[in-house]
């Protein structure tokens, strides 16, 4: 191929890779690109790069197509404790600080590992919690794994390993957690491989925080040697993204070659020994959401209301329960909330409750939570969206057969509540009852067909009809492997 041909192509396909995964491929790489694309090609049932770059440019990709891509591109280079000074943080500042702060309020702890590869950081962090916390039963603890490369996410399931991935890990985790296999290699113990939920997910593309993904209210997110690998753009809006998804005062552990004021701006860098971690304000500031939902009156101007107008923060519960402080989003720094009888109040409507319960529970306010949830329950006993959100966070605080029976009075209320069937299915697949999931599973896929696939799926935050499809795919697809190997 002529020279100055194949320079563009490959500054194509560049380009094609950034806007499918977000990964950079500059020119100094282009080696790399151009040895992945034949068999790229190949797996994609086409001849030639160049019909490979007319591919990608005007066909809209599958989510397999994507796989392809990131299996083929992606890197898989970790092991047990990698960065160990960034694990000693975690060990000897966060954990700690979250849970004594935890111990005495509903007791749960959200950890997201993005990017997880093969599965190496995620099971570290299950190890260090097991050691840190001896009654650990006794806590709700959710461990999520996530990546684009479908290989990985096998690989990290079975969770059976090779000398090189204990290269530089204290010699515990291999005593401590490990058998050895037949063929000298080492298996995690059950117990712990448990502790994690591996899932697919694209930084670039997906939504998230979702409540669907499970992605929301992470306590702590990983996301180290990810973001190396992204263009300038991608990278900032993945960091936006992530700190959306963290609680305020939680924490983002990215890898030390990461470290950028500019990029992380909405965090405060915090310094340990030997690693920088940053944190979320307790308070981050954000615009009044309460503000920005009221519409402005016609003869409304923008200038802040009267004194009169306003009310103290903490607002009494006409049926005389125990009154609930506004969520900040709700009332804005500085930002007194309008007393429930005043006009602005009444613009709120029966609206507000449901309101102040979502951003309690993105924010890992989970008792306060649940309790604005059900003051929107009895304003409105017939919405399922209510119910649905209830069962959402009695899942997220451990209570597994509340939020089946909030699941069930969804149902109950909007037979064809998608989201409902979805979180049954989930939900029924942990208590191991894998026929009533497959069930769920096949009446939301059913409900999903007969929608636009590009449509909004609703009370989802964004979540598509046909992205929906494949993450329940992919759990059948888990369902159908665990019973093989049942049998076998």
């Amino acid at each position: 191929m002529d020279p100055t041909r194949s320079e563009a192509l490959l500054s194509e396909l560049s380009a094609l890779v950034a806007r499918h995964l977000g990964l950079h491929f500059p020119r100094e790489r282009w080696g790399d690109l151009e040895r992945s694309m034949p068999e790229i090609a190949r797996a994609f049932g086409i001849h030639g790069i160049e019909a490979l770059v007319r591919h990608l440019s005007f066909a809209p990709l599958t989510r397999r197509e994507v796989e392809l891509l990131a299996s083929y591109l992606t890197v898989g280079e970790t092991y047990f404790f990698r960065e160990r000074r960034s694990f000693e943080a975690l060990e000897e500042h966060v954990l700690p600080e979250l849970l004594q702060a935890r111990g005495g309020t509903g007791r749960h702890l959200r950890i997201w590992s993005a990017g997880c590869c093969t599965g190496e950081e995620a099971y570290s962090i299950a190890m260090l919690l097991d050691r840190l916390m001896p009654n650990r039963e006794a806590w709700n603890i959710t461990l999520l794994a996530t990546d684009i490369n479908p290989a990985f996410l096998r690989a990290a399931g079975k969770g059976v390993y090779g000398e090189w991935s204990f290269r530089d890990s204290p010699p515990w985790v291999r005593e401590r957690y490990f058998k050895g296999t037949k063929n000298g290699r080492f298996e995690i113990k059950p117990r712990i491989r448990k502790m994690v939920t591996f899932a697919h997910l694209n930084l670039v593309d997906d939504v998230y925080p979702s409540h669907p993904h499970d992605t929301n209210a992470m306590d702590v997110i990983f996301c180290r040697n990810v973001l190396m690998y992204f263009t300038a753009e991608h990278a900032a809006r993945v960091v936006r993204n992530l700190h959306r998804s963290i609680v305020n005062g939680g924490w983002l552990i990215t890898s030390p070659v990461e470290t950028s004021n500019a990029l992380f701006s909405q965090f405060a860098a915090v310094n340990f020994p030997g690693a920088v971690l940053y944190r979320k304000a307790a308070n981050d500031g954000r615009p009044s959401a309460f503000e920005q939902w009221i519409p402005l009156r016609e003869e409304q101007s923008e200038a802040p209301p009267p004194p009169e107008m306003v009310a103290p923060r903490k607002h009494a519960v006409q049926d005389g329960s125990p009154a609930l402080e506004l969520p900040h989003e709700m009332t804005g720094a500085g930002t007194q909330a309008p007393d429930r009888g005043g006009p602005e109040a009444q613009e709120r409507g029966p609206e507000a409750p449901g309101r102040a319960a979502r951003i309690c529970a993105d924010e890992g306010r989970l008792a306060e939570a649940a309790q604005w949830c059900e003051k929107a329950i009895a304003a409105d006993k017939l919405n399922p969206a209510h119910f649905h959100l209830l069962a959402t966070i009695q899942n997220e605080m451990g209570l597994s057969g509340e939020a089946v029976i909030s699941l069930e009075r969804v149902l109950y209320l909007d037979p064809d509540f998608v989201l409902a069937h979805f979180a049954l299915g989930n939900l029924r697949l942990l208590q191991g009852r894998r026929r009533e999931a497959r069930r769920h599973f096949e009446n939301a896929l059913a409900l999903l067909r007969a929608a636009p696939q590009d449509g909004i799926v609703p009370e989802s935050e964004g979540l598509t009809a046909g992205r929906l499809s494949e993450i329940i795919l992919s759990a059948q697809e888990s369902l159908s492997r665990d019973h093989k190997e049942r049998l076998i």
